[in-house]
């Protein structure tokens, strides 16, 4: 069990921080304050994935902060963190970028959490879970450290790696990021604490994934084949808006699907046809196959 004297500070506003901050907990890590937003916050800042933590803050009688703007960039929100002087910040789930101003204030220093199919500096930035699916990785790797002004670019603390099957859908993913995040400060955080640790710095030429939105989830029927259609849908199932095509005229999200068969052959159908529908199941004809589609909505 944890046993920590530090004062430490949680931000996070996501499902998968959520399930991680609680298992610290659980272990017997004490925070002195939640830094999270409100469900009409996330709505307005269009959080994917949201999670609210006040049930947990209230459990464990945490006091919990709501500030002003998501980017904690407003005097108000950095003038908390600068008289609270924290010891240490965990991220709970935080989709945006840390301000210098606030980083100078935690003592010492901010855990960031990110992932890529390679080694850091590779695969820096926005939503790597979805993309490594969509690029059809085999492997994830988790790197734990400090956060500094910038994306992703802060000295590592400690690695971890998972496989990515061909069964994962973006949920799985999540629960194996869970997992490996969980183990790692555990194993992590007493060196944190006092001093110990030894980060060693990233090196290499970084790359970048880019920002997704909801509109990025339109297949593309003629161009995508059977394969990369469900790497596409598996990397943007719930909690994310969801994969979308048009088939006979309508808009269909698509939350599962799956390869179905690569041998039956319909000549006469076009790409993103509907060629059977069974049991309100829909089959599909892809480049290279067709396509099982077993959960989604019409509109």
């Amino acid at each position: 069990m944890l046993k920590n004297p530090a004062k430490i500070v949680m931000c996070g506003c996501h499902e998968a921080g959520y399930h991680l901050i609680r298992a610290l907990l659980e272990n017997g890590l004490s925070f002195s304050h939640f830094v999270s937003l409100t469900p009409e916050q996330a709505d307005r800042f269009s959080v994917f994935g949201y999670r609210d933590f006040s049930d947990l803050a209230q459990e464990y009688t945490i006091p919990l902060y709501y500030p002003e703007d998501y980017s904690l960039k407003t005097m108000h929100d950095q003038t908390f963190f600068r008289k609270n002087k924290f010891d240490l910040l965990i991220q709970g789930g935080w989709q945006r970028l840390f301000p210098p101003e606030v980083l100078a204030t935690i003592r010492l220093g901010a855990l960031g959490i990110h992932g890529s199919s390679d080694f850091l500096p590779k695969g820096r930035g926005r939503s790597p879970l979805n993309w490594s699916l969509i690029e059809g990785k085999k492997r994830f790797i988790i790197h734990l450290f400090f956060i500094r002004a910038g994306i992703d670019n802060g000295d590592i603390i400690d690695t971890e790696t998972f496989d990515i099957t061909e069964f994962d859908t973006i949920r799985t993913l999540y629960m194996k990021n869970f997992i490996l995040t969980k183990r790692m400060i555990l194993k992590n955080l007493p060196g944190i604490l006092n001093e110990t640790v030894r980060p060693r710095p990233q090196v290499g030429e970084p790359t970048y994934y880019p920002k997704r939105s909801p509109e990025d989830g339109l297949i593309d029927w003629e161009t995508m084949d059977v394969w990369q259609i469900y790497n596409f849908i598996r990397a943007q199932t719930k909690p994310y808006p969801g994969a979308f095509g048009f088939i006979q005229g309508k808009k269909i999200k698509i939350w599962h699907g799956q390869v179905f068969d690569t041998r039956i052959t319909y000549a006469d159908a076009g790409y993103g046809d509907c060629v059977e529908k069974i049991d309100g199941n829909l089959i599909i004809n892809c480049r290279g196959g067709l396509l099982l589609v077993d959960d989604y909505d019409v509109s």
